[in-house]
């Protein structure tokens, strides 16, 4: 452990039972960050400190298979206020969050990366803005670390989910916002079924308030693929769009018709003009075009299927190994 460390490091708090609940709770998602689970909980706590506001921090391992509990251990056994959640495979980052905000105890809960792409010199200004008066401080990521195979997805997503809440904020992909307790509290429920938990709770009225916030480069490789980002944006469609399926019905059947009606008048003109219609490459486009979008609509019935599915099973969002 080098000098800084030991040097951030305070004596152990008193038994859970004995702590006065802290005024602000850091919920940090992690896996596989064994290599900056240190620098993650230096910065942070240093910021903290600094701006000497009370806090505990809950770092939930989502089903790292390297060292990172490892370290959290370490950490959690020299300083009381960190607090450490181990599940017992990946289940994915938004049940990460869920299982933290379950367990978090502040009035302002502040939920950021662990990647260290977000800055924890940031979080007072996310807890001022909400102290200020807003129920959410979205992170607004004012310069972009991501390669435009992410940042073109994401700006898709964040138009869509503008449009399904009515919320007008630029930046839903960002997970360093603060919230209001009392916004979090009623929609816990649905939290981690939902992949956007921002999304979730500003679409349930809570006032939100934009905050500019640093982005660094992501070391690694990004876990969000092209596919994944297309299963989010059906995710989308299927969790804030209403009625959906009928939505797309009335839109293929009249593109269909219109298609069909435009090609109807072309052939004619054509037929009469030069008494030769090329049918089989108009017939085929039209086959494709109609393909692929029963294909989409499919897939948007796979993911309500999908989600009754796990309605009637009852399954948990998540399973805990170890709690400290």
């Amino acid at each position: 452990m080098s000098t800084t460390e030991r040097q951030v490091l305070p004596r152990p708090l008193p038994d859970a039972g004995e702590e006065p609940v802290p005024a602000i709770s850091i919920v940090l998602p992690l896996y596989n960050e064994a290599a900056h689970v240190a620098e993650l909980y230096r910065r942070t706590v240093e910021a903290l400190d600094a701006a000497d506001l009370d806090f505990e921090l809950i770092c939930v391992d989502d089903g790292s298979v390297d060292a990172t509990f490892t370290e959290l251990e370490r950490i959690h056994a020299a300083d009381g206020r960190i607090r450490a959640v181990r599940l017992k495979r990946n289940f994915g980052q938004h049940a990460a969050m869920h299982a933290g905000l379950v367990r978090a105890r502040g009035e302002i809960l502040v939920t950021m990366d662990g990647d260290l792409q977000n800055s924890p010199e940031d979080i007072p200004l996310l807890v001022a803005a909400v102290e200020d008066g807003a129920d959410v401080a979205s992170g607004r990521r004012i310069i972009r670390r991501d390669s435009w195979g992410r940042t073109l997805p994401s700006r898709l997503i964040n138009g869509m989910l503008r449009r399904f809440t009515g919320a007008e904020i630029s930046d839903f992909g960002c997970a360093f916002n603060a919230y209001r307790r009392s916004a979090v509290e009623p929609m816990l429920p649905a939290i981690g079924k939902q992949k956007f938990t921002k999304a979730l709770i500003l679409s349930g009225g809570a006032s939100v308030v934009e905050v500019d916030v640093a982005h660094s480069p992501r070391a690694g490789r990004s876990r969000y693929s092209p596919l994944r980002l297309t299963r989010l944006a059906l995710h989308v469609l299927a969790g804030f769009w209403p009625q959906p399926i009928q939505w797309i019905g009335i839109a293929l059947g009249f593109l269909c018709t219109t298609a069909a009606l435009v090609l109807g008048i072309y052939a004619v003109g054509f037929w009469i003009q030069k008494s030769d219609f090329p049918g089989p490459l108009f017939g085929g486009v039209g086959v494709i075009f109609v393909l692929g979008m029963q294909g989409f609509i499919l897939a948007l019935v796979g993911e309500y299927l999908g989600r009754i599915q796990r309605e009637v099973e009852g399954r948990p969002l998540y399973t805990i190994d170890k709690e400290l």
